[in-house]
C-alpha cells in the first residue's frame, strides 16, 4: 500500500518554511490595512470640522450677497465691517417675524462686522448705528474681509473674502470669496 501511495507521486502541500514567510507576509499586509484605517480615522474630525466651516461660510455669503442685492447705500465700510441700508422682509428692523408675501419689505440699517475668528451681524433701524449683533459664524484666520468698488463712499459693489486655516499645512489659507452690485442704489433709491 506504502508503495502505491509513493507511485501517486508522494505526499503534496507546503513545507514549513513557505507557511512561515507566506504568514509574515500576511502580518506586513494587515500591519498597514490597519495603520491606514487608524490615519484614516484619526484624520476624519478635522476633515469634518473643515468641511462644516466651509458650508457655513457658502451659507453666510449667500446671505450676505443676498442683502447685499437688496442695499441701497454703503454707510460706512472698512476692510472688517460693512454697514450699508437695505431691504429686510422681517415685520421690523432686527425683528423674527416675517412679513408676509403681500407686503413691501422695510428699509433697515445691515451692519456686518468680522474679527480674526468670526463674523456678526446687527439689524436695525436705519437712523440707528448700535444695537444687539449676533455671531453668524466663526472659523476665519482673517478680519480683511471686505473690498469696495468704486470706493466704499460710492460703493456699488461689495465683494467678501473669507480666509480659513490652512488646512493641509501647505502654508496657503483655504479663501472663499463672493460679492454683489447694490441693485437698489443704482435706481437712485
Amino acid at each position: 500500500m506504502i508503495a502505491r501511495l509513493r507511485r501517486q507521486g508522494g505526499e503534496g502541500g507546503y513545507t514549513l518554511i513557505e507557511l512561515l514567510v507566506a504568514a509574515a507576509m500576511g502580518v506586513v499586509v494587515m500591519g498597514a490595512v490597519v495603520s491606514l484605517v487608524i490615519a484614516t480615522v484619526r484624520g476624519q474630525p478635522k476633515i469634518s470640522e473643515e468641511t462644516q466651516n466651509v458650508s457655513s461660510a457658502r451659507w453666510m455669503l449667500e446671505r450676505l450677497t443676498h442683502e447685499l442685492r437688496n442695499g441701497i447705500a454703503v454707510k460706512e465700510g472698512t476692510a472688517s465691517k460693512i454697514s450699508f441700508e437695505g431691504y429686510v422682509r422681517h415685520s421690523t428692523c432686527g425683528g423674527a417675524t416675517s412679513l408676509p408675501a403681500s407686503s413691501a419689505a422695510i428699509k433697515c440699517r445691515i451692519t456686518w462686522e468680522c474679527s480674526t475668528t468670526a463674523c456678526s451681524r446687527m439689524e436695525t433701524d436705519p437712523e440707528v448705528t448700535t444695537g444687539v449683533a449676533r455671531p453668524v459664524f466663526s472659523g476665519l484666520s482673517s478680519n480683511q474681509v471686505f473690498t469696495y468698488v468704486p470706493s466704499v463712499a460710492n460703493a456699488t459693489y461689495v465683494k467678501a473674502t473669507l480666509q480659513f486655516p490652512d488646512p493641509t499645512d501647505s502654508g496657503s489659507p483655504l479663501v472663499i470669496s463672493s460679492g454683489a452690485s447694490l441693485r437698489n442704489a443704482t435706481l437712485g433709491y
